[in-house]
């Protein structure tokens, strides 16, 4: 029997004769969405930037003034050179996870490879600034735990035992991070738009209401959820490495 597959929303003609064209995954197109919506709004609100801010200026505003809030509360004053990377995440998570909500469209992050993606580059971004802040070797080192600080001759005694563990259970908890980010939001994100959906089905207009107001309470919890243990895992790589290289 023949399988029909759903078609995607895009695709991208091949120019090669005799060779069909290519689908792209739904995902992958409503993220695109989502960075043409933000390109959107950055161009209008900075089009005309005043002294008495507009409604759209006023909301971007006080979004960027949440995550530099944060980052200046967790890392200090210093933390705000880290607000493009944080508010990238924030503003490109909170639109994709509202973009499910609206008729005919899908959230990008209801998609695991989308959230994986996401927790790489979270996970690349805090270890490349830990070693930007103080080089490759002393930001290795906080991989040892406290073995460093152990005196000498006990560390010639226990450190051949004590060091690979160590550096074994490090290099888990840093990975589990990735894995935790990845699972935590496209858990939630799927598992609402799964339920509204089911809901629709039975009790059209109705029913799915109420979660699609939770929907939108959750979708900027996960949000800020994200920015915020990405702040934590930044302000971890640049205290433990400027504690080691002291």
């Amino acid at each position: 029997m023949e399988v029909i597959e759903h078609p995607a929303l895009f695709m991208i003609p091949n120019f090669i004769p005799g060779l069909p064209g290519r689908f792209v995954p739904d995902h992958v197109t409503m993220a695109w969405l989502v960075v043409l919506i933000l390109g959107a709004l950055a161009y209008l609100t900075s089009r005309r930037i005043g002294e008495v801010p507009r409604p759209l200026q006023n909301v971007m505003e006080t979004a960027i003034e949440i995550f530099q809030g944060l980052l200046e509360s967790v890392i200090g004053h210093h933390g705000r050179r880290y607000l493009p990377l944080v508010g990238a995440l924030g503003f490109f998570i909170l639109f994709s996870n509202l973009l499910g909500l609206i008729p005919g469209l899908k959230s990008p992050t209801a998609n695991i490879n989308t959230t994986a993606g996401l927790a790489v580059v979270t996970f690349l971004a805090y270890h490349y600034i830990g070693v930007r802040e103080v080089g490759a070797l002393t930001h290795l080192k906080h991989f040892f735990g406290p073995v460093g600080e152990l005196p000498k001759p006990l560390l010639i005694i226990m450190g051949p035992i004590m060091i690979p563990v160590f550096f074994l259970v490090e290099v888990i908890g840093h990975l589990s991070r990735p894995v935790s980010l990845t699972i935590r939001l496209f858990g939630n994100i799927f598992g609402e738009e799964a339920v509204i959906l089911f809901l629709f089905f039975l009790f059209p207009l109705v029913a799915p209401l109420p979660m699609m107001g939770m929907a939108i309470f959750t979708s900027v919890v996960q949000t800020l959820v994200w920015v915020m243990l990405t702040t934590i895992y930044i302000a971890g790589a640049v205290e433990a490495a400027h504690h080691e290289g002291h």
